[in-house]
């Protein structure tokens, strides 16, 4: 190892030292978090922020989706992370086999990438995405829906409770 390259990890080391040193150690349970809807996604789905700010970046959210939920077909500007706390969440995309993830299950769908998902008889996961909030509903041809029309169609069709 050269003397530079040395020298620029040990400056990364000490970097993260510093930073981890000043992040205060962060934690909650499901019980303490309070709980609400989030505009643009169905009334069925309701979440915690666990940490970070939505509006502005990186953020970790507890999500409860009720029986026969369904987010429909869209896609975000950031990475969505997806872990199952409990029940059976499916994840569908345009481009592979759906997943049936249950409890300790991971997802992880990139930026850009078109998904849905439901959850058959209710479950929660917890959420992280690696920017800010924004979802993208698309249409079955990948053209993009306003939430009122993505939302409406799911209160239009028969069997699936309202969005």
């Amino acid at each position: 190892m050269t003397r530079r390259m040395l020298l620029v990890l040990l400056t990364i080391l000490v970097c993260a030292a510093a930073y981890a040193a000043d992040v205060p150690m962060v934690g909650t349970n499901p019980d303490q978090m309070k709980f609400g809807p989030t505009p643009g996604l169905p009334t069925c789905v309701s979440g915690a922020l666990a940490k970070g700010d939505p509006a502005a970046g990186p953020f970790i959210a507890y999500a409860k989706i009720d029986a026969g939920c369904i987010v429909p077909w869209h896609w975000h500007n950031a990475s969505e992370h997806l872990m199952i706390v409990s029940g059976v969440a499916r994840v569908e995309t345009k481009d592979g086999a759906p997943m049936d993830l249950r409890a300790g299950g991971f997802a992880l769908m990139p930026a850009h990438h078109q998904h849905q998902a439901s959850c058959p008889k209710g479950c929660t996961m917890y959420v992280y995405s690696d920017g800010a909030f924004d979802i993208h509903y698309v249409d079955n041809q990948g053209n993009e829906l306003s939430p009122d029309a993505a939302l409406g169609a799911l209160k239009e069709t028969p069997g699936r409770p309202p969005g």
